[in-house]
Parts: structure tokens; C-alpha cells; sequence
């Protein structure tokens, strides 16, 4: 199964829904397919500068350890001088907090991250597994 364009548009909307209904700070939204190419993406009014590279960097960090954020973050804490040098591997694209979080299909496969940045990241993963889950999705933010 692929994540189509209509799939992610899904999840874009409803996570900005989740947000807006949570009175969370203005979020950037971005949606990755497998390969780690933004299928979607959009950044409210009133987001800082680089919100869209944080939430990018969430999902793509996510795709290329195969593990949600809260995971990488985890990591961190851990073994930081691996998750130097893998942020240095992917040229810096990998932001290890809470807020990406993985798309799985039914049979578990990993089809796309969506990565999420404005409010606290447990906010922003929040957001982001509405998204997922209204797409029919599964929704894999990793553990602590």
C-alpha cells in the first residue's frame, strides 16, 4: 500500500482541526510518503521561520531510523553521540522530540511520517495521530 495524495490531505486537515479544537499555537504540517518525499504540507498564520524544517526533520527522522520520535528521543538520552551522527548522516534532518510519527498500513508497514511543530511536542504528536488515525491509518509515535 502507498499513501496516496488524498490520504495525506486527510491527515493534514484533521490534525490542524485536532489543533485549532485543542487551542494549540499556530503548527506546521508535514506529510511524507515512504520514500521520505512531502506528499503534503502546510504552516498556520503566525508560525516562526522554521517551524516547516522542524516538522520536517520530526518525519524524516522518524523514516530513516524506521521509529517514531518519541523513540528517537528516547534515543537520545541514551546514546546521543549515535543520534549525532545519524542527524549528521541525513544532513541534519532529524529533530529528536516528540511529533513525528510514523503511518502504518494494516499489515503494519511503514507508508509515510507525518511530522508536526508549533506547540509542546506531545501536543504536536497528538495532532498528528488524529490525522493518521482519521486517514484509517495507523498511528506509531514510538514509546519512552
Amino acid at each position: 500500500m502507498t499513501l496516496s495524495l488524498k490520504a495525506a490531505q486527510t491527515i493534514l486537515t484533521t490534525a490542524l482541526d485536532h489543533s485549532r479544537k485543542g487551542s494549540f499555537k499556530p503548527m506546521a504540517v508535514v506529510v511524507l510518503d515512504a520514500r521520505g518525499a512531502v506528499k503534503a504540507s502546510a504552516a498556520e498564520d503566525g508560525t516562526s521561520l522554521k517551524r516547516f524544517e522542524v516538522a520536517h526533520g520530526k518525519a524524516y527522522g522518524g523514516l530513516s531510523l524506521g521509529m517514531g520520535s518519541r523513540s528517537i528521543h528516547k534515543r537520545a538520552k541514551e546514546q546521543a553521540f549515535f543520534v549525532a551522527a545519524v542527524s549528521h548522516v541525513v544532513d541534519g534532518a532529524l529533530v529528536p522530540v516528540p511529533g513525528g510519527v510514523l503511518i502504518r498500513d494494516d499489515a503494519g508497514e511503514v507508508i509515510g511520517a507525518v511530522g508536526i511543530s508549533g506547540d509542546t511536542s506531545d501536543n504536536d504528536e497528538a495532532a498528528a495521530m488524529a490525522g493518521i488515525e482519521a486517514a484509517g491509518f495507523k498511528a506509531d509515535p514510538g514509546t519512552d
